[in-house]
């Protein structure tokens, strides 16, 4: 289907508000992308080497105002990933569907059995054992961060046995308190001894942080973006994942910058692109806490309060397998 060119002038991508720039990527992907078939087969339009930052201080968040993002969503599957746990039964008894449909397009598959989404998700929070069987999505993203695997010898030539996993998040915790001026302060989701193994290999890949003048920042290097609908869920992670950090380490908030690598839009989402680009942000999101929890393993929902976030309404599309 060919998909004429928006014609929103694009002078207004000098507007203060942050959003312009999202808007103005959304706009050039349109009418300048490279067109291609993908993986999912349906195809996108895609730029390559984009770069969006946020400036976090005073507790501003970077919640899209041109649709309605569902923070808490997103804050609950940042908060699963911490767990290390890569099961969607958890996600799924809190009304968490964004990773359901790995499992269920397995599931329909190998199975033939062409289960209503909705009752897939029942039943994955209803019946242990089937959520253990098709449920687990591979050592993705969490298992990654707090326990990403080792091997030591197991005392025979040429055997080795698991050894301790590697906890990512706490060691970088350790290492913003002891030696803030280091490099190294990265965690990385990319093992490719084990992409093969996931539901899908890991977008948003690579944190790292950086510290000056006691404020905590973080850049993010995403292979692949859904401009039209991860990225809004991807950069609020980037800068809530980079606020709890702060939060634990005594630091101010400093800038949450977002890398791009391809990025791109469905060819299906037009209807989505162009009521998006049709619309003006207004008004900004700012986050406090509620608590400060002993660990940042110990945060729940409820230690998030968001204020000052009035958005337009949701823009529904669909989700590329």
């Amino acid at each position: 289907m060919t998909i004429e060119p928006l014609s929103r002038p694009a002078a207004t991508a000098r507007a203060p508000h942050w959003e312009w720039r999202y808007l103005d990527l959304m706009r050039r992907i349109w009418t300048q992308g490279d067109e291609r078939v993908d993986r999912t087969g349906i195809g996108t339009r895609s730029l390559f080497g984009e770069t969006i930052r946020f400036d976090l201080s005073g507790g501003a968040m970077p919640l899209l105002t041109t649709k309605r993002v569902y923070w808490k969503t997103a804050t609950r599957e940042l908060l699963w990933f911490l767990t290390g746990d890569t099961n969607i039964r958890a996600l799924c008894a809190q009304g968490v569907e964004i990773w359901t449909d790995w499992p269920l397009d397995r599931y329909r598959r190998e199975t033939g059995d062409d289960i209503a989404r909705a009752d897939f998700s029942r039943r994955i929070v209803e019946d242990e054992a089937f959520a253990e069987q098709w449920g687990d999505l591979g050592p993705v993203y969490g298992k990654q961060w707090v326990d990403w695997p080792t091997y030591e010898s197991a005392g025979e030539e040429g055997l080795f046995r698991r050894g301790p996993g590697v906890n990512q998040v706490t060691q970088v915790l350790q290492s913003l308190k002891t030696n803030p001026g280091s490099r190294r302060h990265i965690i990385e989701g990319w093992n490719v001894a084990e992409l093969d193994a996931m539901a899908l290999p890991p977008c948003h890949k690579t944190y790292q942080f950086h510290v000056a003048n006691g404020r905590l920042s973080c850049a993010l290097y995403q292979r692949s973006c859904d401009l039209g609908l991860g990225f809004a869920f991807n950069m609020w992670s980037l800068a809530l994942l980079t606020r709890v950090m702060a939060h634990q380490c005594d630091l101010e908030p400093g800038e949450a910058v977002w890398m791009g690598g391809d990025v791109h839009l469905y060819l299906n989402h037009a209807a989505l692109v162009e009521e998006q680009l049709s619309r003006e942000p207004a008004g900004e999101a700012h986050m406090r806490f509620g608590r400060r929890p002993a660990s940042i393993f110990d945060y729940r929902i409820e230690d998030f309060e968001v204020s000052g976030y009035a958005p337009q309404t949701h823009i529904a599309a669909p989700v590329a397998v």
